[in-house]
């Protein structure tokens, strides 16, 4: 009988092992996935706004900023917004560092065309200048990007 109590307390045990690695295998997946979709959503979001920096430049050099450019600006803003404070939680170190990066980058050009655009630059600040800098601003998106792509394991080069 004590053989039997034994092995049944074994048995038990094994299971509740078993059951707490698939549990924690579960909660890494999870968590991959989470995070696999904030970077697709940041790095979709970053890139966008971006764009919408360079497409407000362009209209800025053709035409005088109507309400319809100053929305859209905005809209791309607060949508990088949402995402970075998003990554913020979640996001590792090395991941978080870069997207600061891009997301400072993205602010200081903002504050420029902005600027810019109500005819107050500060000093050293023009429509090349802020060109510039939002160009410049792509590689730290390929450099996020990358880090992205390693925290989820899929690739170690990109």
């Amino acid at each position: 009988m004590g053989g039997a109590l034994l092995t049944q307390r074994g048995s038990e045990r094994a299971k509740r092992l078993e059951i707490e690695l698939v549990r924690d295998h579960e909660e890494v997946r999870e968590a991959r996935s989470l995070r696999r979709t904030c970077y697709v959503e940041l790095n979709r979001d970053a890139r966008q706004f971006t764009t919408a920096l360079n497409r407000h430049l362009h209209v800025m050099r053709e035409r005088g900023v109507e309400e319809a450019d100053s929305d859209a600006l905005e809209e791309a803003k607060n949508a990088h917004r949402d995402r970075y404070s998003e990554a913020q939680m979640i996001a590792p170190e090395e991941v978080l560092r870069r997207a600061s990066l891009v997301n400072q980058a993205l602010n200081k050009v903002y504050g420029q065309v902005k600027r810019l655009e109500r005819g107050a630059p500060e000093p050293g600040e023009t429509m090349e200048t802020a060109a510039q800098a939002q160009y410049e601003v792509w590689e730290m998106l390929r450099t996020m990007r990358t880090a992205m792509r390693h925290d989820l394991g899929v690739s170690h080069e990109d």
